[in-house]
């Protein structure tokens, strides 16, 4: 088989595109609302694209399922752990944790996820790739061209704009914190960061009280740009690993986007 790179992008974008319908519905599911689950602002997830295309490369001739299966798991668990890892030095959060699953490795990856990847490459290799490889062969090659630049473009912008707008978090929670902290204390109350610290701010009947969350929540929106506030409700265990008081501030924000 003969791998062209506008082929590879191609099938690059539709399993960034599946991992993000599939990622998306569950994280939709357990937060009970519609979210955008993914790093980058278009429906895409790249982890998934990239494991898809190097499964591809590297298993396209493998008949055995249970081979298939066994460097699938380990495969995509060594790219989700470096990914994690990469992203917490570069972001200083760790964005996913699977903390709360038996047999994880750090909270960074865990056997169910393994179990589930193993048996994605299955699929991926021996049901799915064979139609996508039809379905391309048939793409005109002026067409491809057009659709690789073009995509290849937004893909790029995407993660610019991206990365720019999520790379001062750590900042702008800081200064979150300190208006939200001087705010309160002009008003003569007090503010405690946390999900269920602001569950009982919002529950307060004072009028004290609940003036000031109503002005923190109208502060997230002007201090935590639109990349942040998407990040963190995307990413329902995302924590700061800077800072334990950064995390209930994440916590914090958190819900309220969840009450808007």
């Amino acid at each position: 088989m003969t791998f062209t790179l506008e082929r590879l992008f191609l099938w690059f974008l539709l399993y960034s595109f599946i991992g993000w319908v599939y990622e998306s519905i569950l994280v939709s599911i357990s937060e009970r609302q519609p979210v955008n689950r993914g790093f980058l602002n278009g429906p895409i997830c790249p982890i998934y694209g990239c494991g898809a295309v190097l499964a591809i490369v590297l298993l396209h001739d493998f008949t055995n399922p249970i081979l298939i299966f066994l460097i699938s798991s380990f495969g995509a668990s060594v790219l989700e752990y470096v990914t994690s890892w990469g992203m917490e030095k570069l972001f200083h959060a760790r964005w996913w944790d699977y903390s709360h699953f038996r047999f994880n490795i750090q909270g960074r990856i865990c056997l169910l996820g393994a179990i589930v990847f193993g048996f994605g490459g299955v699929a991926i290799i021996d049901l799915v790739q064979p139609q996508v490889e039809r379905l391309t062969a048939m793409i005109p090659p002026i067409a491809m061209h057009v659709m690789c630049v073009v995509c290849a473009v937004a893909v790029l912008a995407d993660t610019i704009v991206t990365v720019l707008g999520v790379i001062d978090l750590s900042d702008n929670l800081a200064k979150f914190s300190e208006t939200v902290q001087t705010y309160a204390e002009k008003a003569g109350d007090s503010w405690q960061w946390g999900r269920e610290a602001f569950r009982d701010k919002m529950h307060d009947f004072s009028t004290s009280s609940q003036e000031i969350a109503a002005n923190v929540q109208r502060l997230t929106s002007s201090v935590l740009n639109r990349q942040q506030r998407r990040m963190i409700n995307a990413f329902p265990r995302m924590r700061s690993t800077e800072s334990t008081k950064y995390s209930k501030i994440i916590e914090t924000v958190r819900e309220m986007l969840r009450r808007k």
